[in-house]
């Protein structure tokens, strides 16, 4: 039998198995997740950072989890210190001298955009009158300096003494503070991270005066606390740039899942949190190359290790459309055309079922015949903030086994870019692969 015939009868099975999604603005769109509603985390993807139906489809799902399931924090593939900027937002809650205005650095459209917007907006005015409010964070490392910032701008006002510690020990990282990459390849050549030891005891010491510090304020503490979290984390990231993409991609994702962890924990045991990151983050590395040839995790297989069945993961995919992107990074952004979806692509299949907004349960016991079908590893579509379409085969697919990767599948045909909003834009600190995912 040819690929081709397979490929067709496998297509015929989606379209069976496919539950038709309405229009992402009708109240209902978020009720085919209802039946995640009894998870403690819920992960939406994303096959693109720059895509408007992904944004705005799991903005209508955290709706629906937080208004009828209770879900109460919302964590995202966005630095802590932006992120805290939101939260401070959405919770009516002041915000410190020190904190800067968010999502300035490269790339700004992934945040700073109408469709996030959107989303802000919805939950400030959810949180003005809900018994209990849902909070918004952070879960990447790369805004070291907001972080150094926070960090010696809260001991400022609740221990000088230690404030001033905090700036002599991160001041060994002054130097590198705008490029912390430099950092990276310089503590190679040295052979040891110079400022390993004072990050690492700044963050010691922060937590060995907890009691002393919680009381008077205790979100201020575990915002101070994660951004001391992330100047070490980050500072053990840069110097794993130079051993391979393995070691750093690893730490940054472990660094999200401990970060998530963390908040469950402080949060207590009723806690909930819907994520939202990009697909190569959120589904199960394990049944992907990247797990299988480049001995890399990520934070959807640790959330899974972690979470067992009160873990769901969810992707989205596309066949084409328009997508919000730079050619290289810190690049100006393009909308750029999202060539067809690959023949020997899981999106091809979606495309090829000739639903055009779906959702599909890919979990044990459901749609037996498809999920069978669908186990035969095939090409699956990443786009990050960078996108090349001209090198598309071999920068944006990677072989990886859909049902084993995730609880459930979004598919939207045809999708468009997401609206940017205006404002300024900075250098941002380099990602490594792939292309600023």
């Amino acid at each position: 039998m040819t690929t081709e015939v397979l490929s067709a009868g496998t297509a015929e099975l989606i379209a069976r198995a496919a539950e038709p999604l309405p229009d992402i603005a009708d109240p209902e769109f978020g009720a085919f997740f209802d039946r995640f509603g009894d998870a403690r985390v819920v992960c939406l993807g994303e096959a693109s950072h720059g895509t408007s139906e992904f944004y705005r489809a799991r903005a209508a799902i955290t709706r629906r989890l937080i208004e009828r399931h209770g879900f109460t924090m919302v964590a995202v593939e966005a630095d802590w210190p932006d992120a805290a900027v939101i939260d401070r937002i959405v919770r009516d809650k002041p915000k410190p001298a020190e904190a800067e205005a968010p999502f300035k650095r490269f790339p700004t459209w992934m945040w700073r955009n109408a469709e996030f917007a959107a989303f802000v907006a919805w939950l400030r005015v959810h949180n003005r009158s809900a018994e209990r409010q849902a909070s918004f964070h952070g879960l990447d490392l790369y805004n070291m300096n907001g972080s150094i910032g926070a960090v010696i701008g809260y001991l400022d006002r609740v221990d000088p003494e230690a404030a001033a510690d905090a700036r002599r020990r991160y001041g060994c990282l002054k130097p590198w503070k705008e490029e912390p990459a430099i950092y990276g390849r310089i503590a190679l050549s040295e052979g040891y991270g110079r400022c390993e030891e004072p990050v690492v005891q700044m963050l010691r010491d922060l937590f060995a005066r907890q009691q002393a510090y919680v009381d008077d304020d205790p979100d201020a503490f575990i915002d101070a606390a994660q951004n001391a979290r992330l100047v070490a984390n980050a500072e053990a990231y840069y110097r794993a740039m130079y051993h391979g993409s393995a070691a750093s991609w690893n730490l940054r994702d472990e660094h999200m899942a401990d970060t998530l962890e963390l908040l469950l924990r402080w949060k207590g045991r009723d806690a909930k949190a819907v994520v939202w990151a990009h697909n190569s983050h959120i589904g199960d590395a394990r049944f992907t190359d990247m797990g299988a040839t480049r001995d890399e995790l990520n934070l959807g297989q640790l959330v899974r290790e972690t979470h067992g069945e009160e873990a769901r993961l969810i992707g989205f995919g596309t066949h084409d459309g328009t997508v919000a992107a730079a050619d290289d990074w810190d690049r100006p952004m393009k909308i750029k055309q999202v060539n067809p979806s690959r023949p020997d692509s899981y999106e091809r299949l979606m495309h090829d079922s000739g639903e055009a907004r779906f959702a599909l349960d890919l979990r044990e016991g459901e749609h037996a015949e498809a999920r069978a079908a669908l186990m035969e590893e095939r090409l699956e579509r990443y786009i990050g903030v960078i996108y090349r379409p001209e090198t598309e085969r071999w920068s944006h697919y990677s072989e990886a086994t859909l049902p084993k990767q995730y609880d459930a599948f979004v598919w939207f045909d045809h999708t468009q870019a997401v609206t940017p909003l205006p404002g300024p834009e900075e250098h941002g600190s380099d990602e490594t692969w792939p292309f600023g995912l």
